[in-house]
């Protein structure tokens, strides 16, 4: 009764104090796609990011009954850094939903004409960058007028009035209001106090620093795998730390209370057995948490969120077949290539047994095998052999003749055999053998599962065409050492030996995928073919511990992508990344990536897709 009696008193608190309009909320992830096609049509910087931005103190006054149902203490604003545009996960300031999603378009308009010149005098200066923001917007775009004042004439009613607040606060307000009304109006306004109301139609005026916190983990934990996950999609990269696990046997009673000061603060307590399959509490904390602490246990999870923290897997290692490869690395900030920036790691899993292709793929392979042979080119005459199984008549009539006028002839050559056609194309596959591969797509099958069937099943097609190919896979631990795993090299056949080493495939660490190009883009440099086919399989942006995360891996990767095609290689993406399309269109370009999906379903559409690229034509 009691728990009851609170939970209802919560809700009835909690909805007196909402300032918001739920019924009328927009979330990011619906407009996701629209916003970035907007951002970038409007000239917004292709490199960025569309990420949720995080929740930020709110400065502004509250009510007493506010404070009591804890309400409004954070908000969302916008803002855009070097790494991504950020906005709010979701947005509900209005009574209408059409209201909300025009404010989702109105900062992405912003931002788009956002500079790095903008932020010249930082917070002190933020109200005359914002009037310069928009009038930029509405002098270069006229469209968006009516757009902005239907937002104006629904946010002016919500602010508070200025004869109620304190003269300093009181002078603030009417500067924001009048800027509002008239962008560039005001020229001659004090600083930000310390408490005003935040302006929803503007910019954030002190965003904080993106930073990183990566952690060291194994994913061979126990309990790391199995129950019910839930991602949280819609909150931006958390800070993370490691900490030790907490004794079991220990309760609130142990702990002074008195050092319990914040909710973000860690406290090494274990909270009981009987909250962790409380996936709705858990998400709640989580969204409320700057920091998360992570600690390694014993015990097998029931159920988990899944976040992007970085946490790394030990990997055993392969066996080192070359280290000494340096490659360069596009510094973006620079604009300038630094020369032998990565260190990479030639390997290869020399102990891995021999296999032969797992059960629940022969079906499929048996019926792509007869497609591409079906599809291979014709068989042709091969003359002039020395071995074969019938005599070139035309070789042996000009033997016969030479040896009857005299001349000293060898008798070489005398043979002929029918010997498939062969294509001008080879094809390099490089797929991400990263931590993220580790995770779920089903209850059954995780990433790497599904790479490795892919790897299987690509293989068996292109053998059965007698098409030329490699595969790859790769990691990183920052730049020192990128990890290259040979499975199959172009001069090997398709066996037992190279399915052994695609059964040996493991979740490694992290995505340079700019070093990975420029390894995959040399091994293919070499080959002396009109067709040379680059094709990355992967399941995320490029990201690694260091500053390759964000912006820097990106523009690394688009640089790498640049130079092989600049080389004539074709480079092509595959993804199982819901989130592609923000970010691949930068990268590589329009018709030059493909996002699958249904990841359980790249298995069957690699080798297709490969079918499509190559067009199997004979050359």
């Amino acid at each position: 009764m009691e728990e009851w009696v609170g939970e209802q008193w919560h809700r009835l608190i909690t909805r007196v104090a909402e300032s918001r309009h739920p019924q009328a909320a927009v979330r990011l992830n619906q407009v996701r796609h629209g916003i970035g096609l907007f951002f970038r049509a409007l000239g917004g910087d292709a490199g960025l990011q569309l990420e949720a931005s995080e929740a930020t103190p709110n400065r502004a006054r509250r009510r007493w009954l506010q404070k009591l149902a804890g309400a409004d203490a954070r908000l969302y604003l916008a803002w855009r850094d070097e790494r991504a545009l950020r906005l709010p996960p979701e947005i509900a300031c209005f009574d209408k939903p059409e209201r909300n999603r025009d404010l989702y378009y109105w900062l992405a308009a912003l931002a788009a004409v956002q500079t790095g010149k903008d932020r010249i005098g930082g917070e002190s200066d933020w109200l005359s960058e914002q009037q310069r923001l928009t009038r930029r917007v509405l002098q270069r775009y006229p469209g968006l007028r009516a757009r902005y004042r239907r937002l104006l004439d629904a946010h002016l009613p919500q602010r508070p009035d200025a004869s109620q607040l304190p003269s300093e606060e009181a002078a603030f307000e009417r500067c924001i209001r009048a800027a509002l009304r008239e962008p560039g109006s005001v020229t001659a306004c004090p600083a930000p106090p310390k408490h005003f109301s935040p302006v929803p139609l503007w910019l954030h005026p002190s965003p904080p620093v993106a930073t990183t916190s990566a952690v060291g983990a194994s994913s061979d934990e126990p309990g790391a795998h199995g129950g019910e996950q839930r991602a949280l999609d819609d909150i931006g990269r958390r800070q993370a730390e490691r900490v030790d696990e907490p004794d079991s046997d220990r309760g609130l009673v142990t702990v002074r209370m008195e050092n319990i000061f914040t909710l973000g603060e860690f406290v090494n307590v274990d909270r009981g057995s009987e909250e962790e399959d409380d996936l709705e509490r858990a998400e709640t904390v989580a969204r409320d948490l700057d920091r998360l602490s992570v600690s390694k246990s014993g015990a097998a999870k029931k159920a988990g969120l899944r976040f992007d923290l970085d946490l790394p897997a030990a990997s055993e290692d392969d066996t080192v077949l070359s280290s000494g490869l340096r490659l360069p690395e596009w510094d973006w900030k620079s604009a300038t290539l630094k020369p032998d920036r990565c260190h990479v790691v030639l390997m290869q899993a020399d102990r891995a047994a021999a296999c032969e292709l797992p059960q629940h793929l022969q079906p499929t392979a048996r019926t792509l095998r007869r497609q591409f042979q079906a599809l291979a080119p014709a068989r042709v005459w091969r003359s002039r052999l020395n071995d074969g199984q019938d005599i070139d008549l035309d070789a042996f009539i000009r033997y016969a003749s030479d040896r009857r006028a005299g001349v000293a002839v060898s008798p070489d050559r005398l043979y002929r055999e029918l010997r498939s056609g062969d294509r001008d194309l080879c094809c390099l596959l490089m797929a991400d053998l990263s931590l993220s591969t580790d995770t779920w797509v089903d209850d059954h099958h995780r990433v790497i599962d599904v790479i490795r069937d892919s790897l299987y099943l690509f293989s068996e097609s292109l053998a059965a065409t007698g098409d030329r190919f490699a595969l790859y896979g790769f990691s990183s631990r920052k730049r020192d050492p990128v990890r290259v795993h040979s499975l199959k090299t172009f001069d090997e056949p398709y066996n037992g030996t190279v399915r052994g080493r695609i059964e040996a495939i493991r979740p490694g660490y992290y995505t340079r995928l700019g070093a990975a190009v420029r390894y995959a883009s040399r091994q293919l440099i070499t080959r002396g073919y009109g067709r040379r086919l680059l094709l990355i399989l992967t399941d995320g942006k490029p990201n690694d511990l260091d500053q390759y995360e964000g912006r820097y891996g990106i523009e690394d990767t688009r640089e790498a992508v640049v130079a092989a095609r600049r080389a004539g290689l074709l480079p092509f993406c595959v993804t199982i990344d819901h989130q592609g399309n923000e970010y691949l269109p930068h990268i590589f370009g329009h018709g030059a990536y493909v996002v699958i999906r249904k990841p359980q379903r790249l298995p069957q559409e690699l080798p297709r897709l490969y079918a499509l690229l190559t067009s199997f034509r004979s050359d």
